[in-house]
């Protein structure tokens, strides 16, 4: 079999014309910089597809996650709950603020924050009253568990709907779930600006707030006035250009996705494999990102370091290592599971919390167990996945016959 001869992306731009169109109207009216229509007018979009009263447009989704923050209140020493398994974005904000994330397991469900393992957060660190909910690869997680214990603490949900734009739990846009929502239009995303984010709100207040600090803070005054901490976070009026050229082909892209997504559970039917899974009967995914996990007795020998990895080819047997460096062989692009945020070296220190209760130090050099529940699955739920998953080239513009090509490079691995 031979490479592909234009490679085939994990998740790439998809871009339509329109886009253009924009970008050349902010250049030719001169509204290159933070006001201008394609601001307002992407913004209008958001609120209308998402169904939220504000949206502001922001630099990246990262700026929209900080002012989430900044919003909620957070303040040097406080502890925040944050979803584990997820990209770093979701998490740094808080430090940026002062605050120290304490991070809640993954539940095989959905793969997402565990509501079991919340509530024992809460019962650990009762004063928390803020948590961070991110919805992994465009799968809507446990929302009304989650909402339920937030309510009962009284804690504010940040919800980071960046992966899961178009995504619905029980028929509502996710993006509407927390005081304060999140999206974005990284490059790589459902639909893209090359950059930016947005935050999302029912409350006016905080819409106006974010608006102010994301230029700077500047006060009603004849000369620039300054009375609190202001950033430059305002997305620009050429970014918002392609994003509001992206908008109305939304659920196109969803819909190739969700192609790309059965073609590969199809493909995989018999192999050793599962994709990653959703709520079936509440919640309609965006499909961003196909990933499967190999089943743990269909493992090959794997060790990961923390800059490089290695495996021992086993007949009828793979591993993510293996899979992703026979994909790469043929100019295709996979992706590691995100790995989670309590095993990355900077937050190695921050609490974590299973389904059981903390979940550091839960070994013993002298006892056996230690590593796996009372229900005799690992504890460590975030870990597992992270150790026995990847993500598949996915890109919305790779051909029915270059996927088949995919499947066929995947079960070569297992042979």
């Amino acid at each position: 079999m031979e490479a592909f001869s234009s490679k085939v992306w994990l998740s790439s731009p998809t871009m339509h014309g329109p886009e253009l169109e924009y970008v050349k109207e902010a250049y030719e009216t001169n509204w290159m910089s933070t006001v201008g229509e394609n601001i307002n007018e992407t913004e209008r979009l958001a609120c209308e597809k998402i169904g939220c009263k504000y949206a502001v447009a922001l630099s990246a989704g990262t700026a929209a996650l900080h002012m989430a923050v900044k919003l909620a209140g957070v303040k040097p020493g406080d502890k925040v709950f944050c979803s584990d398994m997820t990209f770093d974005a979701t998490v740094n904000p808080v430090v940026y603020e002062g605050g120290v994330p304490v991070f809640i397991d993954t539940e095989y469900d959905t793969w997402n924050m565990d509501p079991v393992a919340l509530e024992k957060a809460f019962e650990l660190y009762p004063e928390v009253k803020v948590v961070v909910v991110a919805h992994l690869y465009g799968t809507p997680g446990k929302i009304d568990e989650i909402r339920e214990i937030c309510d009962r603490h009284g804690a504010v949900i940040i919800e980071d709907a960046a992966e899961s734009l178009g995504a619905t739990y029980k028929g509502v846009q996710t993006g509407t779930f927390g005081t304060y929502n999140c999206i974005s239009f990284n490059g790589n995303k459902i639909i893209t600006g090359s950059s930016g984010g947005m935050l999302l709100t029912d409350d006016e207040e905080a819409a106006k707030k974010v608006r102010k600090w994301s230029t700077q803070s500047r006060e009603n005054a004849p000369w620039y006035q300054h009375e609190e901490l202001g950033y430059n976070y305002r997305m620009s009026n050429v970014i918002a250009g392609v994003v509001r050229g992206q908008f109305p082909y939304l659920e196109e892209h969803i819909a190739q996705k969700k192609a790309i997504y059965e073609r590969y559970k199809e493909g995989f039917k018999d192999l050793p494999v599962k994709m990653n899974p959703y709520d079936e009967e509440n919640s309609e995914p965006n499909f961003w990102l196909s990933c499967i996990v190999i089943y743990p007795e269909a493992m090959c020998r794997q060790v990961r370091g923390e800059q490089e990895a290695l495996y021992i080819s086993e007949s009828g047997k793979s591993c993510p290592t293996e899979i992703l460096e026979t994909l790469a062989s043929y100019n295709a692009e996979g992706r590691p599971i995100w790995k989670p945020m309590h095993m990355q070296p900077i937050y190695r220190m921050n609490g974590f919390i299973t389904r059981e209760g903390n979940g550091r130090a839960k070994t013993n050099a002298y006892i056996a167990g230690g590593a796996v529940g009372q229900d005799g699955k690992p504890l460590d739920v975030g870990m597992d996945i992270f150790q026995r998953g990847l993500c598949l080239p996915s890109d919305n513009k790779m051909t029915v016959e270059e996927q088949e090509k995919v499947i066929e490079i995947v079960k070569g691995c297992f042979e």
